[in-house]
């Protein structure tokens, strides 16, 4: 049976956008002399849909959509398409929409397979709004017998996770089902499809692979996947669909961070080409996409960034002329009287490498007017955070200004290192609409921006080299506030991503745990200002936003 696995970029809420892809793949697939066509998960309505999915017209809407695409498969000889979207359940009790792979041929909806396993930590939040199925069942297509799932009903195999989540396998379900066939339906090759909306962070696609291939040596079967790519808000899909045989060899496999086409032949499935993995690589990949579709989706075309000759900014700036173009990117230089004429420079060299417009705002003056109006209030006080502060402000207040004059984003420039510790400042460098490296800690970031480097100078070597500081007060250095980032990085990821206690840092990581504990309190008392942050694209397993849920008004001993 030849398949096509059509891993697409759909916006949610854009059903004239999505139908209207949904039905060009299936016609280059029909070229291709494909018998199925398959889509992602919630392809017609775009995921995740949040709550939308509590208005009846918009669920009405896919229900529209749905019975749109089925017209097309109405003419003699077209492929069949399975793509997923939402239904509404017509139900007295339980929850009134149902997540769905429905399978369209013939002009109508010849099957529908709900979603059993709804997962409900991290950043999902499907158990809010779906009702799980109670059962599964196989269906037919040109006589294929064929195990449909939807994304989380996949990721449940007892012999590849040590610890499951559910108690239900519907994989298992399918297959047993697959035994009580006719015995010229049994004895065909066993081919499971699974339609997937799978956010990407870093080493995600390889555990996909493993996991996917220990599905298909187990049940001795045919397994294709196809999963949505794109950014939606602080989530990005990197499609990477994958088709693997019954020995657990990948037979296709789609682009990375790219919409895709990908044609199996379960018959003759070949095999595909190897891909070693590459974090820093595949997070540039996802940062790039996650801020074009950010920026395009939300409606606008430029993106501001302000320019202070460091490298946070520097590789911000990188990625959106990578996301947007050049001509879409502008960048702003904003020195106080504590910015080094280095400084200035490396952003102007910056910007000159990008060949992106910039233009210089000194402060000195703005910033002067405004401690001549707090003069009197702040009379016999040394200079201090509230200063320094300050001038983060007037930039923020000035690229904000920028902003709506000319219907330009501002990206924030602060990394998860900063973010972690509170060292940024609100409504300051944390102004902006997207946190484009707000997971991104800042050993990771000087990777980056070596990455960014790859083929010829983008961001100056001298901004690499010089010691990274703020420039808020003279001679100021990060260290002043913070552990060396070699120190400091570690001690963030163990915390903020594995939940790791201070006792355990220290033992693992062979630093004194009185430092770590300051760490810790400085995360701690740092979660009002995060939570007030603009969106962070998430490339780690566990980043700040809707994935990561704590109180603000806690006393926490750390």
């Amino acid at each position: 049976m030849k398949i096509a696995l059509a891993q697409i970029n759909p916006t949610v809420g854009d059903f004239v956008g999505n139908i209207a892809k949904i039905l060009e793949y299936a016609s280059l697939a029909e070229g291709l002399g494909a018998a199925l066509v398959v889509f992602p998960e919630l392809a017609v309505c775009g995921y995740p849909p949040a709550d939308f999915l509590e208005k009846r017209d918009f669920v009405a809407r896919a229900e529209a959509g749905i019975a749109e695409v089925a017209a097309w498969t109405a003419e003699a000889g077209r492929p069949a398409i399975l793509c997923g979207s939402v239904m509404a359940t017509n139900a007295a009790v339980g929850k009134q929409v149902r997540n769905v792979a429905v399978l369209l041929s013939g002009g109508k909806v010849s099957f529908v397979q709900q979603k059993m396993l709804l997962p409900f930590y991290d950043v999902f939040d499907e158990q809010r709004y779906f009702e799980p199925a109670v059962e599964q069942g196989l269906t037919l297509v040109g006589g294929q017998p064929l195990a449909i799932t939807v994304c989380e009903d996949a990721w449940n195999d007892k012999s590849f996770w040590p610890r499951r989540l559910y108690t239900v396998d519907p994989v298992d379900e399918l297959m047993r089902q697959w035994e009580k066939q006719p015995a010229e339906l049994a004895g065909q090759q066993r081919v499971i499809l699974n339609i997937s909306a799978s956010p990407f962070w870093q080493g995600k696609p390889e555990v996909r692979e493993r996991m996917l291939a220990a599905l298909a040596e187990r049940h001795g079967a045919f397994v294709a996947m196809v999963n949505q790519v794109g950014g939606n808000d602080s989530l990005v899909f990197d499609g990477s669909s994958l088709a693997v045989g019954p020995n657990g060899t990948v037979v296709a496999r789609g682009a990375g961070f790219a919409e895709d086409l990908v044609i199996v032949d379960t018959d003759q499935p070949g095999k595909a080409a190897e891909v070693k993995p590459d974090d820093v690589a595949a997070t540039w990949d996802a940062l790039v996409l996650g801020t074009r579709d950010y920026v395009r989706k939300c409606g606008f075309k430029k993106a501001l960034v302000g320019l202070s000759g460091g490298i946070d900014s520097a590789l911000v700036a990188a990625i959106a002329v990578e996301a947007l173009g050049a001509e879409n990117v502008l960048g702003v230089g904003m020195p106080s009287e504590y910015s080094s004429l280095g400084s200035i420079e490396d952003a102007r060299g910056l910007a000159k490498n990008l060949g992106i417009r910039f233009e210089l705002l000194p402060i000195h003056e703005v910033f002067g007017a405004y401690q001549e109006v707090l003069k009197p209030l702040f009379a016999g006080t040394p200079f201090g955070l509230a200063e320094e502060n300050l001038q983060s402000r007037i930039r923020g207040g000035l690229l904000m200004a920028l902003s709506n004059k000319f219907g330009a984003l501002v990206l924030t420039t602060g990394n998860k290192s900063e973010m972690s510790t509170g060292y940024c400042t609100l409504y300051g460098d944390m102004v902006g609409a997207l946190a484009v490296i707000g997971d991104v800690m800042k050993l990771q970031v000087y990777a980056l921006s070596r990455y960014a480097n790859r083929e010829r100078e983008v961001i100056p070597l001298a901004t690499l080299e010089k010691p990274p500081s703020a420039e808020l007060r003279p001679e100021q250095r990060d260290t002043d506030s913070l552990p060396p980032y070699e120190v400091l990085d570690p001690i963030l990821e163990a915390y903020v991503e594995r939940y790791c206690s201070a006792e355990q840092i220290a033992e693992e990581q062979r630093v004194d745990v009185v430092l770590v504990r300051q760490v810790l309190q400085l995360v701690e008392r740092s979660e009002y200002k995060r939570q007030q942050a603009a969106p962070v694209l998430k490339v780690t397993r566990k980043s700040f936003g809707m994935g990561r849920r704590f109180p603000i008004a806690v006393k926490v001993q750390v």
